[in-house]
């Protein structure tokens, strides 16, 4: 994720920080430096940490029982509205996602009973007094990771509940419906939140509210583009006619074709017809901007790297290449040959053609 940085490797997952987080510390403290003096404030930053280890615990929940289905996490980054575990991929079996959910909320209430165990105790309907520090750090942490828990499973997507409402709704129908009903569902929690977040002047409520709306949007188009790519091979999206580069061809002639053709990467081919790689336009620009010598072979700047399917390959193997930082994928015959290529450009223009 950008604008964030790591902190090291914990238990096979890359452990990584947004700098916005910082900025949450910053303000705490300085919201109770003001209220009580340096006391007050080291007290609430000391809470907001204790508070995010806590979160932190809660995604690696996600991660662990996860990896009991082969599903690894590489990274959990920590924000100022909780923790993101990046899964490489969901459980695609309704039961698996399930306890994969689950997992989450099941260590925040493992830890408000071990608080408990050690001498916690808040009355329930105290939570007007968790950002006092006269309440105490281990009962204001045990309140709060039941209250984690109990929002977590509110279901409504993306949140935990909402992905349990999702994976049950996937016993009764397909993926796509049932996830366009929990994102619905979470869009509409988000609004409610919202407004409670406006009426009650708290801005971090406004900002989980946006958050929740807009990754359930994101979850939704997702499932649906993966839908559509099961059902469509590679040979049914790719771009056929298009102007090719040779080893021969100067920073010149890129340039040339660039001007004279709509397209953004121009793959370059060997005599018989194999590929070397694509040249893309912003590689060209750049080396057209540091005085690279138009006379220099254009295959200098080439992406040399591209990921190659074959005719009758899904869709979905398509994306995977995409997603992890290729600028094309091409299709390639048997023997070798470029068939043609696609990106995401097309992609996109496959998806309001099949209307999704």
């Amino acid at each position: 994720m950008a604008w964030s940085f790591s902190l090291g490797r914990l238990l096979g997952s890359e452990l990584r920080v947004h700098v916005t987080f910082f900025l949450l510390l910053a303000w705490v403290g300085f919201a109770a430096y003001s209220n009580g003096g340096w006391p007050v404030a080291i007290d609430n930053i000391m809470f907001v940490l204790a508070l995010f280890a806590c979160v932190v615990a809660h995604e690696f929940g996600h991660a662990l029982m996860a990896r009991r289905y082969g599903i690894r996490t590489p990274d959990i980054t920590l924000l100022p509205i909780g923790g993101l575990a990046r899964l490489e991929r969901m459980p695609e079996k309704p039961m698996q996602e399930v306890w994969v959910a689950l997992a989450g909320p099941a260590v925040n209430l493992a830890i408000w009973a071990i608080l408990v165990v050690l001498g916690a105790g808040m009355q329930l309907g105290s939570i007007a007094q968790i950002d006092s520090a006269g309440t105490g750090l281990l009962n204001r942490l045990a309140y709060v990771n039941l209250l984690l828990a109990a929002f977590n499973m509110i279901p409504a997507f993306p949140m935990d509940g909402g992905r349990v409402f999702r994976a049950l709704l996937c016993l009764r129908m397909d993926r796509a419906k049932a996830t366009r009903i929990a994102a619905v569902s979470g869009q509409v929690v988000a609004v409610g939140l919202g407004f409670l977040g406006l009426t009650s002047g708290n801005p971090i409520l406004v900002l989980i509210a946006v958050f929740v709306f807009i990754a359930a949007n994101a979850e939704n188009q997702d499932v649906a583009l993966k839908s559509v790519t099961r059902r469509v091979k590679a040979r049914d999206a790719m771009i056929t006619e298009f102007t090719a580069l040779s080893p021969e061809d100067t920073l010149a002639t890129a340039a040339q074709a660039v001007i004279h053709t709509t397209q953004h990467e121009f793959p370059v081919l060997e005599r018989d017809g194999n590929l070397m790689g694509f040249v893309t336009r912003d590689r060209l620009f750049a080396a057209l901007a540091s005085d690279h010598p138009r006379s220099e072979s254009a295959a200098s700047v080439m992406e040399p790297d591209i990921p190659q399917v074959a005719l009758a390959s899904g869709l979905d193997e398509v994306l995977d290449g995409l997603h992890k930082g290729a600028p094309a994928i091409a299709v390639c015959t048997k023997s070798g040959h470029l068939a043609g290529y696609i990106t995401r450009e097309n992609i996109g223009e496959l998806m309001v053609i099949q209307g999704r």
